[in-house]
Order: structure tokens, then C-alpha cells, then sequence
């Protein structure tokens, strides 16, 4: 089995205000995925570098970061990153190109989890319901395109306040929605803003989001998370 995590993190700025980086891979270790997709990773003005520096994730986790080499200091691309276990092996990358008004985009890896393939896109999809449909589309047909047809795994911050309409509706003609439960604002949740998606190939065994004390501080969302295992 797998266990795959999203998070929006919002650039390691907790509820109560402060930037601590050395939390947020407290809560990751709590999570202990195998593979997790990060939101918000890089901070939003001047170079935009990672939100917790490399060496910490290197020193002080089990983790190490899927390379996108987008941006020099950055964790990922568009905020977007992919975090995986240090003994998974990193097969292929692609950045998807999103429709926006403003830059956005999602991170695609073919991996090898204990020796099984498996195909995870990360996202953080628009405000505006609008954009979100589109660029719902345009990942959908991004993986309709792309070789090999291993499990795969979308997840990420979708920003859809409807419980079944929308983007939603889109991405679940093809893909099964892991029941992870309400997620934002991590202090009171009252909405299933993050999903964890899987395609044919895939059973989800168990999910939930992560209600731990650290993780209602830490940032606004709660990390979500699904075991899967092959079919």
C-alpha cells in the first residue's frame, strides 16, 4: 500500500501568524507519507524561494523534493511542489502549463513506491470557477496525451466550495474522490477546499485529514491523505 498526503502550507505561516518552516515538516512527519504534494511551498514576493530551506528538508526529514529546476531557490513551480520518501525513485517530471490570469500550474511524477508505479500530479487550482473548470480540463487532457498509463494519483487545493459540482464534476468522470472530510480552516474546519483523486488501477483503503494539535497551527488547511493500494 501507499500513502499519499496534500498540503497546502501556506509558505510555512502558521494560524498564529509566524513563519516557521521547521513546523511544517513537524506535521509532515506526523503524516508520514510516501509521496506529498505541497501547495503554496515557495514564498510570493522577491525570488520567490522555497518556504522551508532545502537543507532542512534534507537534515531534519525523510523526504526529498521531486527537481523541477523551474525556478533557482524554489521548492517546486507556481507554489506547487512534490515531496517524496528518499528511497522512492523519481522515474520522470513534467510541469503542466494551466490557463490563468494569474501563473499557475501543476507538477506531474512518474515514481516507483516500493516497486510499484504510480503517477501523481500536484495542483492548486484557481479561485474563480471559471478558470478552475479549464484548468481542470487542460491536466485532464494533459494525461490523456502523455505515454504509459500507470495508477495516478491528482491532488492538491482545488478551491471548490461545491460539494459535487464545478471542477469536481469534471475531474470525477474518470477519477474516485478519497472521502477525506473538511479541511479549511484548519482551526474550525468547515470546507473540503484540498482532494485526493485516483484513477482506475487504484482502491483507497482509508483517508482523512490531519487534525493534530501542530497541524491546526501550523497553516490554514489541514494536510488530507489516502492509503491506496493497486487493483
Amino acid at each position: 500500500m501507499i500513502l499519499v498526503a496534500s498540503y497546502n502550507m501556506r509558505k510555512a505561516i502558521g494560524t498564529d501568524r509566524r513563519r516557521r518552516p521547521e513546523r511544517t515538516l513537524d506535521v509532515l512527519k506526523e503524516v508520514g507519507a510516501d509521496v506529498v504534494a505541497l501547495q503554496e511551498a515557495d514564498r510570493r514576493f522577491g525570488a520567490r524561494l522555497s518556504a522551508i530551506p532545502p537543507h532542512l528538508i534534507e537534515e531534519h526529514s525523510d523526504y526529498k523534493p521531486v527537481p523541477f529546476d523551474a525556478r533557482d531557490g524554489s521548492l517546486g513551480w507556481h507554489g506547487n511542489a512534490l515531496l517524496v520518501r528518499k528511497d522512492v525513485e523519481i522515474v520522470d517530471k513534467e510541469l503542466v502549463h494551466l490557463p490563468s490570469l494569474e501563473p499557475r500550474g501543476a507538477v506531474l511524477a512518474d515514481l516507483r513506491v516500493d516497486g510499484e508505479e504510480l503517477r501523481v500530479v500536484g495542483m492548486h487550482l484557481d479561485l474563480s470557477g471559471l478558470w478552475r473548470r479549464r484548468q481542470a480540463h487542460a491536466i485532464l487532457a494533459h494525461l490523456a496525451n502523455r505515454s504509459g498509463n500507470p495508477p495516478t494519483v491528482l491532488m492538491g487545493d482545488l478551491n471548490e466550495w461545491s460539494v459535487a459540482g464545478g471542477c469536481l464534476r469534471d475531474f470525477g468522470v474518470h477519477h474516485r474522490f478519497a472521502p477525506c472530510g473538511r479541511s479549511f480552516h484548519a482551526r474550525r474546519p468547515i470546507a473540503q477546499l484540498d482532494r485526493i483523486m485516483v484513477s482506475e488501477g487504484l482502491e483507497i483503503i482509508e483517508s482523512g485529514a490531519h487534525q493534530s494539535a501542530t497541524a491546526r497551527k501550523a497553516s490554514d488547511h489541514l494536510p488530507i491523505w489516502a492509503r491506496v493500494k493497486r487493483t
